[in-house]
């Protein structure tokens, strides 16, 4: 080889070299926008600063929103507010309904118990069935509204054999102490704090019935921008996970505070999750697609869909 084509080598190795540091530096965004509610690994993410430390040396800055419940994080996403953020079973499925941009990342393992059915400590009712003409508080299309569903099923009932009230958590709490509905159906951390400040009783909690995962939900357009971010995301979910599931009482003594219940209210919530991130299996995602037609079946969304068209598949 002689000079010349030496330095024309080296001039391409150069060159491919710097091109392809060029797009690792793309493929790194200014600003990560997450979408949050007031419980969960994703709080726990928060408060522990933990992206925040590991994103410093790229100077990427992190931004957090909180948001009642799932629906109307999802509803931030689809309009670009969000770029990352935890919801229940189905929020997804309504927001896919709409024609939300929106992918499945990954979900936490089951935790049927952490959602329940309750009413009053002191009320007459003693079965699901007992719900019949009864008014039922929920958030409409979180994950609790296929909780109600399926336990309506299982006592011979259908959604139209009640009278739903939809509502958000703080208000569906005022209501159910308010005597105002006869029932709720709720998620943790809410749920804990229903049974230890109201002594509610559970007439259904999700055991044996549903799965009550939770998924990680990113932006279509993010995720196709910054593939190597998400990674890096459910990479430190991951390791958080590992963490919260040897230290449940110190993970609730920082969450507690972050949102506002006492600590061993908290800690009862944790203990009842489901906890290590994992992308969406075949077994999950024809899970979610048997939500996704339970609700088509019933017209509570307008058309049938497709869940596994999308699912992010990590390359």
């Amino acid at each position: 080889m002689n000079l010349k084509t030496t330095c024309l080598a080296l001039w391409l190795g150069v060159s491919l070299l710097a091109s392809s540091l060029a797009v690792q530096a793309e493929d790194a965004p200014e600003t990560i926008r997450f979408g949050f509610q007031k419980y969960g690994t994703l709080t726990l993410l928060k408060e522990r600063q933990i992206l925040e430390k590991h994103f410093a040396d790229q100077k990427i800055n992190i931004t957090w929103t909180e948001f009642p419940a799932g629906p109307q994080m999802l509803e931030a996403l689809n309009v670009g507010s969000i770029d990352f953020g935890t919801v229940g079973e189905t929020p997804p499925v309504f927001a896919q309904a709409a024609d939300a941009a929106l992918y499945y990342v990954a979900h936490e393992p089951a935790a049927p118990k952490g959602e329940a059915l309750i009413v009053p400590k002191d009320s007459p009712l003693q079965t699901v069935k007992d719900l019949k003409g009864k008014r039922v508080a929920l958030n409409k299309g979180s994950n609790v509204h296929y909780l109600l569903v399926k336990a309506l099923e299982e006592a011979g009932l259908t959604i139209k054999d009640i009278e739903p009230v939809y509502l958000p958590p703080a208000d569906a709490r005022a209501a159910f102490e308010g005597n105002k509905v006869d029932a709720w159906v709720i998620w943790d951390p809410f749920l804990a704090a229903a049974q230890s400040a109201l002594q509610a009783r559970v007439l259904r909690d999700g055991e044996g019935l549903v799965k009550n995962y939770q998924y990680y939900i990113a932006a279509k357009n993010f995720a196709d921008h910054y593939p190597s971010t998400i990674k890096t995301i459910v990479e430190n979910l991951q390791t958080l996970d590992q963490w919260t599931t040897e230290n449940f009482t110190e993970a609730a003594n920082i969450l507690a505070p972050a949102i506002s219940q006492p600590q061993e209210v908290v800690e009862v919530a944790i203990k009842r999750g489901g906890y290590g991130t994992q992308f969406l299996t075949p077994e999950i995602i024809e899970y979610q697609q048997k939500i996704a037609d339970t609700f088509s079946d019933l017209a509570l969304i307008p058309k049938k869909l497709d869940v596994k068209s999308v699912v992010w598949q990590p390359k």
